[in-house]
């Protein structure tokens, strides 16, 4: 493996602990602090709120059993698998570390409880937490180096 690849997996693997940790910090922190149900105001529309998710994300396609944990690690198989192929492409270990550090944030947190802790809220959407934002983020870094490399493929031929 070059030095390039080796470099990026390190990479991804430090910001997957990174967001790991914070997501759990953050967790432990709210779930010590706010109420269930209690909404907290922080700054402008932002609230922070103690709520559990039973669901996937945002809490859609509820019910917490083995189904939920597989899917989780059939998608972390998945982004691995990919980072895998090309570990050193540009943007990619962002995008790998950030979605493998939210998956496992959440999986934690499924495992632990039973559901996920979320407190972050803001007018019009679900709860979420960090773990989520790291997901959100690194699916959207992933879509877009792989639409570039589409458009420049596309434009190369």
């Amino acid at each position: 493996m070059t030095d390039r690849r080796v470099r990026a997996w390190w990479l991804a693997a430090a910001l997957g602990v990174v967001v790991l940790v914070l997501d759990q910090v953050a967790k432990s922190i709210v779930e010590h602090h706010i109420v269930l149900g209690e909404q907290v105001d922080v700054l402008g529309p932002l609230k922070l709120t103690l709520s559990h998710n039973e669901g996937v994300a945002f809490g859609l396609a509820s019910g917490s059993g083995i189904g939920l944990i597989a899917v989780t690690l059939i998608a972390l198989g998945v982004v691995l698998w990919l980072f895998s192929r090309d570990p050193a492409r540009p943007g990619m270990w962002v995008a790998t570390g950030l979605l493998a550090g939210g998956a496992i944030g959440n999986l934690v947190d499924r495992l632990r409880h039973g559901h996920v802790t979320d407190f972050i809220e803001l007018p019009h959407w679900p709860p979420f937490n960090l773990a989520d934002c790291g997901i959100t983020c690194g699916v959207v870094i992933l879509l877009v180096i792989y639409v570039r490399e589409a458009e420049r493929t596309e434009r190369d031929s």
